[in-house]
């Protein structure tokens, strides 16, 4: 294998200990602790391939298929602006783009794995590294609106020819082979894995290992299956040989892992590089041990009946013993449906408002539309909460996905209003294919209360320079239900008529004790419920006005009396005597 990695990079080298010295700053500079050749496990007689130990599990993902050998380019993909020389620096080569895609797919499977796996600490880096390496991120990113390959990739059958030897085990329903079994798929796992590790990654109700949500996903909890920690050298190397029992695998992935981790960008769907050598190309084939499966369960899926034919599909494609047939011509590329859009365009939006903690009644429509204004079917709209906001789509989550429906119309999910009021954006895009796009403005409003009643109906009265016996509770509603957390102010007013503060009578206390006759500040509980601090007489008698106002209309006026105490009944006089 090395030969083969020096070849490649033979290509910029002007001799051949150039190029040997390529490999070694890479794997030095890419690869740290990948240089040995155990990494604590042992190797078999007359192989560098370590052997399966029990911690393992159940074998190689792939069967030990052939993979994609191409490198890593030299250049950091994501360089400093600058040279230490103060000379710009090249950007890094196109091997740092990832079809949009593919890349969805390896970080909601990252995602999924943080909630369900914390301990695994797998990054999407890893799993985009094993996609490269096993078929060149589906060769380049050739899926469709929903992440299946268009056009199946297969590995060589797995007859013991130079290849291990796996006999039959989904009777073809994957891939179409009912003598061999085939990896198949963009992270290319052999039937019999698949049978037990497949995932529904996309939310579609089965597991296809030619869908890339789903590889990606069940990539990612078999490398997490024995507990192993992806945040320790021990821990990923295990996982990454028990994916391909390999040493030029391990550090083959090592190198890619290290490179996408300086940076990647997205590119459409359909323009990725693909990788042009692979690890059967010109070497000799040796035989490898077959994996040991649990039992195998029925698919829940049914392959193309057509196997892609493309050349470099990773495992070998359709591979047959010399001499091979001719191949069948290859048909020319179909748009797929993301290529088609043209523009998106709302869908009948109606205005998006919502007060603070409520969910927006209304919800996004947004129209894919080729360039004659035809509606296009099957595309991923991405809907991305930009802004100064705490609002989200339900679930808690900032961006959501959607495939458009058969009139073009992809519906975003519901709107969650925070705790910030104001405006925030909503941005769209066509994943996968660049297009106008149409944006969205959401706003959030302030918690209001359209009714406030008094909760008790006792009359407050008082006498001059006394305290109110009874506090001044109110319940405050909206639209019929309790009002929580909702702002409100408290002013003694000079008249029904007039709002402006009283200058006499009736007030609250400050912190320091003194006379205050506006509170503002105030915020109903969880109730709707607001009870106002004790209230105090001056040496003023007569009535007085308590307003209580909120947004959203809600108003009280609380009467208050403050009156001196009656005088005691004088005795009545005594009858006159007579005389």
């Amino acid at each position: 294998m090395a030969a083969h990695f020096g070849r490649r990079l033979r290509k910029g080298a002007a001799t051949t200990a150039v190029a040997a010295a390529a490999v070694a700053a890479l794997s030095a500079s890419q690869a740290p602790g990948a240089a040995g050749d155990d990494h604590g496990r042992p190797a078999s007689a007359g192989s560098s391939s370590p052997v399966p130990d029990a911690a393992s599990g159940n074998g190689d993902a792939t069967g030990n298929s052939p993979y994609y050998t191409d490198l890593p380019p030299l250049k950091s993909p994501n360089p400093s602006p600058s040279s230490t020389a103060g000379e710009p620096v090249a950007r890094g080569e196109a091997e740092a783009g990832i079809p949009a895609t593919v890349l969805d797919a390896y970080k909601k499977a990252e995602a999924e794995l943080r909630s369900s796996k914390p301990g695994c600490n797998l990054p999407w880096q890893l799993l985009a590294a094993i996609g490269k390496v096993e078929s060149g991120q589906a060769r380049g990113g050739r899926v469709d609106a929903g992440g299946t390959t268009i056009g199946r990739i297969l590995g060589p059958q797995l007859d013991g020819n130079g290849f291990a030897l796996i006999k039959d085990t989904d009777h073809g329903e994957y891939d179409g082979n009912s003598q061999y079994d085939q990896a198949i798929g963009p992270m290319q796992f052999i039937p019999s894995t698949w049978a037990w590790a497949g995932r529904d990654g996309n939310g579609d109700g089965k597991a296809d290992p030619n869908n890339v949500y789903d590889a990606a996903l069940a990539a990612g909890h078999y490398l997490c299956r024995n507990d192993w920690d992806m945040s320790t050298q021990a821990g990923l190397h295990s996982a990454i040989l028990s994916y391909n029992n390999s040493q030029d695998y391990l550090n083959l992935v090592l190198n890619w892992l290290q490179y996408y981790r300086k940076g990647t960008h997205s590119v459409p769907d359909g323009t990725g590089r693909v990788p042009g050598h692979r690890s059967d190309d010109g070497t000799p084939r040796t035989h490898t041990t077959a994996p040991s499966d649990p039992p195998a369960t029925k698919p829940d899926t049914k392959p193309d009946p057509k196997p892609d034919t493309e050349p470099h599909q990773p495992g070998g494609g359709s591979q047959t013993p010399d001499p091979q047939p001719p191949k069948p011509p290859v048909p020319p590329k179909q748009p797929t449906p993301s290529e088609t859009v043209d523009h998106l365009e709302d869908a009948g939006t109606a205005k998006l408002t919502a007060m603070a903690g409520d969910a927006f009644d209304q919800r996004i429509s947004t129209r894919a539309e080729t360039k004659a204004g035809m509606a296009v079917a099957k595309v991923r709209v991405r809907f991305t909460v930009t802004g100064d906001t705490d609002a989200t789509f339900a679930g808690g989550e900032n961006v959501a996905t959607v495939v458009t429906d058969a009139k073009g119309v992809a519906v975003a999910p519901a709107l969650q209003a925070g705790e910030k009021t104001g405006d925030f954006k909503i941005t769209t895009a066509v994943v996968g294919h660049q297009v106008k796009n149409v944006g969205y403005t959401a706003t959030v409003t302030e918690r209001a209360a359209d009714t406030l009643t008094r909760t008790g109906d006792t009359a407050l009265t008082c006498t001059p320079g006394a305290e109110f016996a009874e506090k001044v509770q109110v319940q405050a509603t909206y639209k019929g239900a309790a009002a929580d957390r909702v702002a409100a102010t408290a002013t003694l007013i000079r008249a029904a008529d007039d709002a402006t503060e009283n200058d006499k009578g009736p007030y609250f206390k400050d912190a320091d004790g003194k006379p205050v006759r506006t509170l503002t500040g105030l915020v109903t509980d969880a109730k709707g419920l607001l009870t106002l601090p004790a209230l105090y007489a001056d040496d003023t008698t007569g009535t007085f006005l308590l307003r209580i106002t909120t947004p959203g209309g809600g108003t009280v006026t609380v009467e208050l009396k403050v009156a001196a105490a009656d005088a005691s009944a004088s005795p009545s006089p005594s009858p006159s005597a007579t005389s």
